[in-house]
């Protein structure tokens, strides 16, 4: 880690610092091109290559085939939860289990093309549990089932992929646990999520969907708003956020020098175990989400008081951990470890914990 600070933003969030320096001077001049990776033609050979090397990155990485589409989309995730609903909802009925903040603002959305069920809810809890594969009551003739595979704001995350039914595709906005961990694209018909938790730059949406989805989508919407439109064109019907795409791109890289998912599931638990250790024998801080749905990227924990809460967080930022904030609606601190969070952070976290703890005991 360079002087820069230990940042654990939920989002827009912590990039690699090589992934930072090599944008850095592609800013100036991209390779020896002369010419600013900003400045370049989304349709000139040198974006091209960018763009291709990143989608073949991203099918190593996800493990998926010429039998899905890899999309570069503008919007990030907020956009996929109108368009969504909008090419295959149809006034039928969708499935959608609501884990938090984001799947009920995907449901607010699937409500305005259709019927949106909701097959489960953790709501009665706060969102601090993720519910259970026995818990879930699918409607049946469903057109597609939704899920949110991490829940930034509660700290929950899936343990497991949802059974959507025989011949019910199965959609996860997977926002920011994306390549966190190996990712069973077989059992997924279309996985989406917004780049600024854990692949790059905001306003940027990836979109991995089987070609048989996108082939019966609705096409009777305008062009930007048909994915069938963004498949044939390759992500450029329109200039697409290139800077963006370069970044995701260099991302991809730099999981794969990782040594590729497993590796970096591996890095993820480790960092996460050490601050879900010391909270499981803390007397002053307690975890938020249920054991059983402890998310690995958003550690979400309070002190025994809202004084000590507020306290922690401005010793914390003054020690030069900022971003420790947890979100209103589960108050105290939220500790957002994503990939290229170093694991050297999480330790300088908890030795404050620590140190917080003693001192104020």
């Amino acid at each position: 880690m360079s002087d820069r600070l230990f940042n654990f933003s939920a989002g827009p969030a912590i990039l690699p610092e090589p992934v930072l320096e090599t944008a850095k001077n592609a800013l100036w001049t991209f390779g020896d091109t002369g010419i600013g990776i900003l400045e370049h033609s989304h349709r000139g050979a040198a974006f091209t290559k960018v763009i291709e090397e990143a989608e073949a990155n991203c099918r190593t990485l996800a493990g998926v085939g010429d039998d899905f589409d890899v999309l570069f989309l503008q919007g990030g995730a907020s956009t996929q939860f109108f368009m969504i609903p909008m090419n295959w909802l149809g006034g039928g009925t969708a499935n959608y289990i609501n884990t938090g903040t984001w799947s009920k603002k995907a449901i607010k959305e699937a409500k305005l093309f259709g019927t949106a069920n909701v097959a489960a809810s953790s709501e009665d809890e706060n969102f601090s549990y993720v519910p259970t594969a026995a818990d879930l009551k699918w409607a049946p003739d469903a057109k597609y089932a939704h899920y949110t595979s991490n829940n930034t704001i509660a700290g929950t995350q899936f343990s497991y992929v949802p059974d959507s039914g025989e011949g019910v595709p199965l959609i996860c906005d997977a926002s920011s646990d994306i390549f966190s961990r190996p990712i069973d694209m077989k059992k997924h018909d279309m996985v989406y999520m917004g780049a600024q938790k854990n692949l790059g730059p905001s306003g940027l949406a990836l979109v991995i969907v089987r070609k048989s989805m996108v082939e019966s989508a609705k096409a009777e919407l305008p062009s930007m708003l048909q994915y069938r439109i963004h498949a044939k064109a390759g992500s450029c019907f329109n200039t697409p956020p290139t800077f963006g795409i370069f970044i995701m791109g260099e991302v991809f890289k730099w999981i794969l020098e990782q040594g590729g998912l497993s590796a970096i599931e591996e890095m993820n638990e480790a960092k996460a175990k050490l601050i879900y250790d010391f909270l499981g024998e803390s007397k002053m801080f307690s975890g938020t989400a249920r054991a059983d749905s402890q998310s690995r990227m958003n550690v979400t924990f309070l002190a025994s008081n809202e004084e000590l809460n507020s306290q922690f967080i401005k010793e914390a930022t003054a020690k030069g951990l900022p971003g420790l904030k947890g979100h209103r609606s589960v108050g105290g601190m939220r500790a957002s470890i994503y990939n290229a969070f170093p694991h050297a952070g999480v330790v300088a976290l908890v030795d404050f914990m620590k140190s917080f703890e003693t001192k104020n005991s």
